[in-house]
């Protein structure tokens, strides 16, 4: 996907004349810098004006709101003390209203398909509307206790051509709906189950009609006693060394609290899910939500670049005429 840090300017302000050394030295610079501007902010209005009908907000109340997010770290108790996290000094979390915002209004994703979201996880060297940023969404499914007898006997190949075809027959739906079609490239990190602490993750590469870069979908999955702990990050797949190098961490930050555990389940009461491993890896949770409405969660990644380049744009324009040029500051 292009981003405006990709958009070159010499191209739209080539000369055809031969200027003076002192024009070259002082004239031109200060001209070509204001003119490509002027056509650049045309070719930017364009681009960006739907976004801004979807999400009715200027770029300094995008950046306001950006202010006022609660950036916290250390142990913080999620969903009414069904479990815990402790956030590192390299990680940032934001709670279910800040990651509504982060998600919705700077990111455009549908209202609707954050209902659910209890917070997420960021890099805390990261701004929510800078380019390159990635977040860790983390919502919970009370579907019940999800056995794990099958983890050690799937065979992830199979499952992989399921999905694949599975994916294939949904196009039609999804260019229908007016999403575009897209396939399921493969494993970008196979499905991984650990058995002791009932932590379950993998990484899809999916590939969207018209996109240059492949998008990531990295799932992680805790298994507790009355059902799942769901994080999700999605981002680029050129991100997936990093974000696969931080998964042992992101793994270790969360646990379900006593009472809540999975070795806490009681067959006599509890409810049992009605799938299991094999399920959560090939529709996820949304098994019984259907396909389509599960593949939603993969547009965060290229919605996200629309609001990130019309606060880069507009920081721009200040530099380019000399205004002040205060930007988004960095999380504190």
């Amino acid at each position: 996907m292009h981003c405006l840090r990709e958009f070159n300017i010499q191209r739209l302000t080539k000369q055809s004349w031969t200027p003076t050394v002192e024009l070259q030295a002082n004239l031109i610079p200060k001209m070509t810098a204001k003119i490509a501007a002027l056509i650049v902010l045309g070719w930017m209005m364009l681009v960006f004006s739907a976004a801004a009908q979807d999400n009715q907000l200027t770029v300094a109340q995008i950046q306001q709101l950006a202010k006022n997010l609660k950036y916290q770290q250390g142990e913080i108790k999620i969903q009414d003390g069904l479990a815990t996290l402790n956030v590192p000094t390299n990680f940032y979390y934001l709670n279910a209203e800040d990651a509504k915002t982060v998600l919705v209004k700077f990111w455009g994703n549908p209202p609707t398909q954050v209902d659910h979201t209890l917070g997420l996880l960021m890099p805390s060297d990261m701004s929510p509307l800078e380019p390159g940023c990635w977040v860790v969404t983390i919502s919970y499914s009370d579907d019940g206790y999800v056995k794990d007898g099958d983890a050690d006997k799937i065979n992830y190949d199979d499952l992989l051509k399921q999905m694949q075809k599975a994916v294939q027959e949904e196009d039609k739906a999804r260019k229908d709906k007016g999403y575009p079609t897209m396939q399921l490239v493969g494993w970008a990190a196979p499905p991984h189950y650990d058995a002791a602490t009932h932590k379950l993750y993998w990484a899809k590469d999916v590939k969207f009609d018209g996109e240059d870069e492949d998008t990531l979908n990295y799932d992680i999955r805790i298994l507790g006693r009355h059902g799942v702990l769901v994080l999700t990050a999605v981002s680029e797949m050129g991100q997936f060394p990093e974000i696969q190098k931080q998964t042992p961490q992101i793994l270790s930050m969360v646990d379900f609290n006593q009472g809540n555990r999975y070795a806490d389940f009681d067959p006599k009461v509890d409810k049992v899910a009605a799938y299991g491993i094999a399920a959560l890896v090939a529709g996820g949770i949304a098994a019984k939500l259907g396909l389509f409405k599960m593949l939603l969660v993969f547009l965060v990644a290229a919605k996200k670049f629309i609001v990130i380049a019309l606060v880069a744009v507009a920081a721009w324009f200040r530099k380019i005429f000399g205004g002040k040029n205060k930007g988004t500051p960095p999380p504190s």
